[in-house]
């Protein structure tokens, strides 16, 4: 039940567009077992990257980013795989916990390799192909965040004194951008003097790939899909002697507080353009409706005045050649007011159970023509 939910286009269900942006897709609001929740997503790609999804039950609630690179097909993977996979294992281990978590990367991992497998000899393409990772879960007042890559979590909190707000970052960013990260991926590969070259105006592992962790990038974890001569004829050779990428989440667990007001899930596409202050100053001075859009427009104005541009002259921009002034962007912002969990709800009433995901193309507005490359592993 929960896969079919989670692989239903959201459109179907909901509307969406935006009548202003033919890029940008929104939804205002919506509730889940502890508050509210607003998603919006704006795309640039000529196919988008991003993907982004909600589930929700009495009991607890999963929140999914994942920002795709190389092509859509890793995050589109993700949204179809990860949460059910989150479902199952809490189910059989009596709940939440980092090890479920785990297993559920793990398992999502592993299930995209053997599609890698499966189509690599007529889809070379597919072993380039990954994603970031960022998935929050909620469950009896327990905060999971869970990260492969740079996209970010961010908490709203009152602060102890007054009613100011302030940001607390919650996850880690693997990018190689960051010094600590370069060290950690250097530290592991002591005997190459080029495992992190600086290149085209940043840092990128093997020259290539700014993020340490993801989903997929097979041809930098396996080396036997980089010395094969069929992905020489289409990619970029890169001799490898062992994995230089890595699928383990950085996990942070915490307990939720009164004082925690609200989460902001979002790709890199956003944190490129707004600090982790000026999103949650955002967030605490808005209505609720519409803040994950009202986000967006944020970042893209900003991306604008970076150009010596307006919004309105960037979102007259198509799609693809959108990218050279902004990413695709995917915010999620759930609101955090009160427990709603109950301890006889029914885990298999499918009245208590939501999932949602925006559109696999905004520009199209078609959800069912993504499967077509992503047959189910038999």
């Amino acid at each position: 039940m929960m896969l079919e939910m989670c692989r239903r286009p959201l459109e179907k269900c909901f509307g969406g567009g935006d009548g202003e942006d033919g890029l940008l897709w929104h939804m205002d609001l919506k509730p889940h077992s502890s508050g509210d929740y607003s998603i919006a997503v704006v795309q640039a790609n000529s196919a988008l990257e991003d993907q982004g999804q909600v589930f929700t039950s009495p009991y607890a609630t999963y929140i999914g980013v994942y920002d795709g690179h190389g092509g859509p097909e890793a995050s589109r993977f993700i949204t179809n795989r990860l949460f059910p996979f989150l479902h199952k294992f809490s189910i059989e281990q009596g709940g939440l916990s980092e090890d479920v978590i785990r297993k559920a990367f793990d398992a999502t991992e592993e299930e995209f390799l053997d599609l890698v497998k499966a189509s690599w000899p007529v889809r070379p393409h597919i072993a380039s192909v990954g994603s970031c990772c960022l998935v929050g879960a909620i469950s009896n007042g327990v905060l999971y965040v869970a990260n492969l890559g740079d996209s970010r979590a961010v908490l709203g909190r009152r602060a102890s004194e007054g009613q100011a707000v302030v940001a607390e970052r919650l996850s880690t960013d693997h990018n190689v951008a960051v010094e600590e990260v370069r060290k950690e991926v250097k530290d592991l590969h002591p005997d190459d003097a080029h495992i992190v070259v600086y290149t085209r105006g940043v840092w990128r592992i093997k020259g290539i790939i700014q993020v340490s962790r993801s989903i997929g990038d097979v041809y930098l974890k396996k080396p036997e899909f980089n010395r094969d001569p069929l992905f020489h004829h289409f990619g970029i050779p890169v001799p490898l002697k062992r994995p230089v990428m890595t699928a383990e989440p950085s996990i942070l667990v915490r307990k939720l507080q009164p004082q925690d007001m609200f989460l902001i899930f979002a790709t890199d596409g956003l944190w490129e353009h707004l600090s982790d202050e000026a999103a949650v100053k955002i967030v605490s001075k808005n209505s609720r409706v519409g803040i994950a859009k009202r986000l967006v427009r944020a970042a893209i104005e900003e991306a604008a005045r970076k150009r010596e541009l307006r919004y309105e002259d960037i979102k007259r921009i198509e799609k693809g050649v959108r990218r050279h002034f902004h990413d695709d962007i995917t915010v999620i912002v759930i609101f955090l007011d009160h427990s709603q969990v109950s301890p006889n709800a029914s885990l298999t009433d499918p009245s208590l159970f939501n999932c949602t995901s925006v559109p696999v193309d905004i520009f199209s507005m078609n959800g069912d023509e993504a499967d077509v490359s992503l047959h189910t592993i038999p």
